[in-house]
């Protein structure tokens, strides 16, 4: 018997058709969380499943939804983003699939027109949902399936009353599966709440970010920040994606990069739904190699060999960071995140190495010392710089941020994790009645 039996998304019990389809889109072998949760979701049960992102998500629940579905019934697929929304709307369309999407910025009318046709799949924001239910210009009565994705930063963005509301609206006999890259309490809470005994996937502890992507931490003045930066640019020649905190920040940004001669776009809350999309889809083909971003883009971005992630302006977040930085190093590539902090932000470094339990390397082209609240333990590891072999403006402008103060300091601790696990995250017999029926006491 062949070999290739053994591998392959037929051993997940995934259909020849979609076997032949996915092989079509060169997609052969599945990821961690997809060989993790397609079992435990093709076989009914609830799921909460903890993977960093870039790692096949869309697929670790796409795939069953499309399979488990019978018909009449539809699958509901919840996300942060609209730039998010549309790329899992677009992974059902290559699996042929009719899908709606449901997203802020686009017409409501057109939206209803589309969910009164057959469908399938709808994919959707939270708040442009609960308008539609609002103004009752959708059903959600044959839902089967519903998913929570980037769960997590649904609940940052405010959308957990939102989200609660469509989980009431929806039947009361479902399957629900939620992903999140972290595992606040608020996300244990929502699952306790609405999902009947799930089994949980880690495919790495969570706030862990890709073991791919070599990070590396610069400590600079206010007035170094800019210069640094388009050094940066100057020496990586391939995509990068900058991040800024705020949509001011990031358009005046994107300006002083495009005044330097380089090819970029802007996506943040001021820019239209056709502005993102125009900005998303020119950086995926090229026409912009620079694209600056603010956090709410950060879990939209889907783009193949991003070389380099900036963070301008460190998260307010420390999760955040990980999706962020998850922009890079995806699909088995390596990437590279480097992190531009001031001064009196080795608090929030502090905070990010902890969720990550690793410690950033500090570059010795640093031309700043972080304040003492970073003292008392050991530093990071201090990098060899990223870049090196300079010549012309760039050398110049590098040579204006040579480490001025010795960043001194030992090995930095490296933590190992253990690899995925799956397991129930609490037992019981199940309730009476509804298996919805029991909420959180307050």
């Amino acid at each position: 018997m062949s070999q290739r039996t053994n591998s392959g998304f037929a051993p997940l019990c995934v259909t020849p058709d979609l076997c032949q389809s996915l092989k079509r889109h060169g997609i052969v072998e599945p990821t961690p969380i997809q060989g993790k949760a397609i079992p435990v979701a093709m076989s009914g049960a609830d799921l909460v499943g903890i993977a960093q992102t870039g790692t096949g998500k869309t697929l670790a629940f796409g795939l069953p939804m499309v399979q488990l579905l019978k018909p009449g019934q539809v699958g509901l697929v919840l996300a942060p983003t609209r730039e998010l929304a549309q790329q899992i709307a677009e992974t059902f369309h290559k699996l042929h699939v009719p899908c709606v999407l449901v997203i802020g910025g686009a017409s409501m009318g057109k939206q209803v027109q589309q969910l009164r046709r057959e469908h399938r799949v709808i994919v959707a924001t939270p708040g442009r949902l609960q308008d539609h239910l609002n103004q009752k210009t959708v059903r959600l009565d044959r839902v089967s399936i519903v998913v929570l994705d980037e769960a997590d930063r649904m609940l940052d963005m405010g959308f957990a009353p939102a989200i609660k509301k469509i989980l009431d609206t929806v039947p009361k006999r479902r399957q629900t599966l939620m992903f999140s890259a972290t595992m606040p309490k608020e996300i244990a809470d929502l699952a306790d709440a609405y999902l009947y005994r799930p089994v949980r996937i880690d495919v790495a502890p969570a706030g862990t970010p890709s073991e791919l992507v070599r990070q590396e931490l610069f400590y600079v003045q206010h007035e170094g920040k800019q210069p640094l930066l388009h050094s940066l640019l100057d020496e990586n020649r391939g995509s990068v994606l900058v991040f800024a905190r705020t949509r001011h920040g990031a358009r005046k940004l994107a300006k002083s990069i495009r005044n330097q001669g380089h090819s970029a776009a802007e996506i943040h809350s001021d820019r239209t739904l056709a502005q993102r999309r125009e900005a998303l889809q020119g950086f995926k083909d090229g026409e912009y190699r620079i694209l600056v971003a603010t956090d709410i883009a950060a879990r939209g971005i889907d783009v193949k060999d991003i070389g380099l992630v900036i963070n301008f302006d460190v998260p307010e977040k420390a999760d955040d960071y990980v999706h962020r930085i998850g922009r890079t190093g995806r699909a088995g590539s390596r990437g590279k995140a480097i992190t531009i902090a001031l001064p009196d932000q080795s608090k929030d470094v502090r905070d990010i190495e902890r969720l990550t339990g690793k410690e950033l390397e500090v570059s010795p082209r640093s031309t700043a010392a972080p304040h003492a609240a970073r003292t008392g333990r050991t530093r990071g590891k201090v990098a060899e710089p990223l870049t090196a072999n300079l010549a012309g403006p760039a050398a110049e402008r590098a040579s204006r941020l040579i480490f001025q103060s010795a960043v001194s300091g030992g090995q930095g601790e490296h933590h190992s994790h253990p690899h995925s696990a799956v397991r129930p995250t609490h037992a019981g017999p199940r309730p009476q009645g509804s298996r919805f029926s029991r909420k959180r006491k307050r």
